[in-house]
């Protein structure tokens, strides 16, 4: 009765690895939640580190306020 299974399994391998080789592409879908004085304290990190000049931080900044909640 074991020497049965052999084929069955065998079979059911293969399907299994010539599943594995279809698109790698994923698609990651959800959302955070990241509070406006949290996105404020990250801008003013970017501006005194240098990353952002003072014309990009004034920008982000008010669109960061106008933004609704």
């Amino acid at each position: 009765m074991r020497t049965k299974a052999y084929p069955l399994l065998a079979v059911l391998g293969c399907l299994l690895l010539a599943s594995c080789g279809g698109d790698t592409y994923v698609k990651v879908q959800g959302t955070t939640t990241i509070s406006k004085g949290q996105e404020l304290a990250d801008l003013q990190r970017a501006l005194d580190e240098g990353a952002i000049d003072r014309g990009d931080y004034d920008l982000l900044r008010k669109r960061i306020l106008d933004r609704p909640n």
